[in-house]
């Protein structure tokens, strides 16, 4: 017998409720049938309010679980009770275009085995969930690989969750840890008050982090110093705040940074031992070189009648090596002086300073030195790109042998430095000396067939190399050779 709408719902208002309700509702009596439905569940399932009389409840249930919930239904019946929303049948729905949704049902008894039954489409709900489960899992895959023990701590100064290697460090279980007070775990090894102290700098301010270095007694393997970091992670209420703890051993990094003090201290003495040194050589070694220089060139000057060919020859030998001696020397010092005295860096016209160069070399006649037309200007010491292009260019009128020398600088921008290149038509280098030629006092010829003191390229090298460059030399014996460096364009 068909049952009508008054007979379900006695009252106007209880219809007209049920219509304005934002909810899907239906009302199906004991068999399951669908008696009467509002317009939320209309729009949901997709059915007309005809088309839903005759329907049966697990026509609105995918096929696939509908043999198990009519057993449910056919329970709920033998003892009714009102269900609310939250502990409710979890089912899912299907609309009539087939297609399917997670729905929350509550249910409520009616007259005559009738049912009301209110439907919630919860899917967006339970993808929520499920992104909030995935990420709560992956975090905790992330705090599980940690390689640095983390843990926890409520208001309460209790354990909540630490990591595997917190475990693992501290050779505590999860029985031993969670749910104790923090501080009475290994409380004989921490420095209690110290930790106390740096827990009560940082909880009062929420979402700041601080770092504290303490001393703890590990088991099994001693004392070590511990870098202590502590977040608060806000909650609803003070009660609710949580505090993170992480703990990294840098008693290594800690006795790396005493024995980089160490090496500081020593190469700070180093260099005051190298600039005593330095004045040493300026005022003890010259004096008794100038008074030789001095009387060697009075006994040229003077004496020269006197001495026959071989004494004159022993003569100029001595006077060239006085001066090759006193080149020597302000090498050295030009060499101790890079590093320790730093100008500021400003801008420098290569064009002008180039002109200034070559200019102050005065090259010989048969040699032409070509310079790349607009070159750039670049942000440097002064004075170290100018004894590096004078010492370079130096080098090559030195050691040029052909009747027509050339030297040819250039500069191009690599982006972020500069590369220069110095290159001439002279002798050459075997490649076996390429490495040679820049350590200090060295040089390829004999000295009293070309007077150097073997200190420029070593001085190009320490010059460049402090400014975060590179040099090399590229050449080829009998054609020439061209020397290279670089330099940052973020000198400061």
């Amino acid at each position: 017998m068909t049952i009508g709408t008054q007979d379900i719902l006695s009252k106007h208002n209880a219809r007209w409720l049920m219509d304005i309700a934002a909810d899907a509702m239906l009302v199906a009596d004991a068999d399951g049938r669908i008696l009467l439905s509002n317009p939320a569940a209309e729009r949901l399932f997709g059915y007309t309010r005809d088309e839903f009389i005759g329907l049966t409840v697990e026509d609105l249930i995918p096929r696939r679980l509908r043999a198990a919930h009519g057993d449910k239904r056919a329970a709920y019946a033998t003892q009714t009770n009102r269900r609310t929303m939250g502990a409710g049948l979890e089912i899912f729905g299907l609309r009539r275009d087939s297609s399917e949704f997670v729905a929350d049902v509550s249910l409520s008894p009616l007259e005559e085995g009738q049912v009301l039954a209110t439907v919630y489409d919860i899917t967006l709900r339970k993808q929520a969930e499920q992104a909030l489960a995935g990420a709560r899992e992956f975090a905790e895959s992330i705090v599980d690989t940690m390689q640095e023990p983390l843990v926890v701590l409520d208001a309460d100064e209790r354990v909540v969750s630490a990591n595997r290697v917190f475990y693992q460090v501290f050779q505590l279980t999860e029985e031993e840890t969670l749910g104790q007070l923090f501080f009475e775990l290994h409380q004989r090894q921490w420095d209690i008050l110290a930790l106390r102290q740096m827990l009560a700098e940082v909880l009062p301010q929420e979402r700041r982090s601080k770092a504290f270095e303490l001393q703890h007694d590990f088991p099994g393997i001693g004392r070590r110093a511990v870098l202590i970091g502590a977040r608060v992670i806000e909650g609803k209420s003070a009660r609710s705040n949580l505090t993170l703890l992480t703990f990294l051993n840098i008693t290594e990094r800690k006795r790396l940074e005493a024995e980089q003090a160490r090496m500081i201290h020593e190469l700070e003495s180093a260099n005051e031992e190298l600039k005593n040194f330095a004045y040493v050589v300026s005022h003890d070694l010259k004096a008794p070189l100038r008074a030789i220089g001095s009387l060697a060139d009075w006994i040229a000057a003077d004496q020269q009648d006197r001495l026959d060919e071989e004494g004159q020859e022993h003569l100029r030998l001595l006077i060239q090596r006085v001066r090759r001696m006193d080149g020597l020397i302000d090498g050295v010092l030009r060499y101790s002086r890079i590093g320790r005295i730093h100008e500021a860096a400003v801008a420098v016209d290569l064009n002008e300073l180039l002109h200034e160069v070559i200019d102050s070399l005065a090259s010989p006649g048969h040699i032409a030195v070509t310079v790349a037309p607009e070159l750039p200007t670049i942000r440097a010491e002064k004075t170290a790109i100018q004894q590096v292009l004078q010492n370079l260019i130096a080098n090559a009128i030195r050691y040029l042998d052909k009747p027509q020398g050339r030297i040819e600088i250039d500069c191009i921008d690599q982006g972020e430095s500069w590369k220069f290149s110095v290159a001439d038509n002279g002798p050459g280098i075997e490649s076996r000396h390429f490495e040679r030629i820049f350590q200090l006092f060295q040089t390829l010829n004999p000295r009293d067939r070309v007077e150097s003191t073997g200190v420029g390229l070593a001085i190009v090298k320490k010059i460049v190399e402090q400014c975060g460059g590179q040099v090399w030399v590229e050449s080829t014996p009998g054609q020439g050779s061209t020397f290279f460096f670089t330099l940052s364009k973020n000198i400061r």
